[in-house]
């Protein structure tokens, strides 16, 4: 099954690498023609403001919407989460696809340097999640129809609405494919 990753900037080649793990086909969405071929999407961790403005500058943001709002499952990591969210807590401007029903407080671990890793405990996954907090965000409000899967001291770090899953943290690190198997088994279903 052919599932996208959008290149615009970011942990392309690791998510790539995690799809080709699992026995998927990989195709990097660099266009509207590259979304049509993919059954689902995984928009990776990076800088969210410049991967917002590539994505309004190759006239992706529509297309992306319509698509995910149609049902294709999606994962985001990190700035993935960003790009979903409806909104943030920055008063810093920037392209949002609007379609994840949380408001997302950038940066919120802190810098780099305060970068660290953490086992999770996931809803719905017998074993923990190893995850890799990098200038990581953290969701500040979640909307009514958004599950909460992992959080930190309380604070939701994983989501799930529908077809998107969006993540503060990035699994395309650690060699645990589980969140890749997740998207591709509900490619599958739709």
């Amino acid at each position: 099954m052919r599932i996208g990753v959008l290149a615009l900037q970011g942990d392309v080649r690791e998510h790539a690498a995690a799809l080709e793990r699992i026995g998927a086909e990989p195709v990097l969405v660099r266009s509207p023609a590259d979304l049509d071929a993919v059954a689902a999407l995984i928009i990776p961790g990076g800088e969210s403001t410049t991967m917002g403005k590539l994505a309004d500058r190759y006239g992706l943001i529509e297309p992306l919407r319509g698509r995910i709002a149609g049902g294709m499952p999606v994962l985001g990591t990190c700035a993935g989460m960003i790009l979903l969210a409806t909104g943030t807590t920055s008063p810093v401007h920037q392209h949002q696809l609007g379609v994840l029903d949380v408001i997302v407080e950038r940066n919120a671990f802190g810098r780099q340097v305060e970068s660290f890793e953490v086992a999770l405990d996931v809803k719905g996954f017998d074993e923990p999640m190893w995850g890799v907090f990098i200038r990581a965000p953290r969701v500040a409000d979640v909307g009514a129809g958004v599950d909460v899967l992992a959080e930190i001291d309380g604070r939701p770090v994983m989501v799930r609405q529908g077809a998107i899953v969006a993540t503060s943290f990035h699994p395309e690190l650690t060699g645990d494919d589980r969140l890749h198997t997740l998207i591709l088994q509900m490619a599958g279903e739709s």
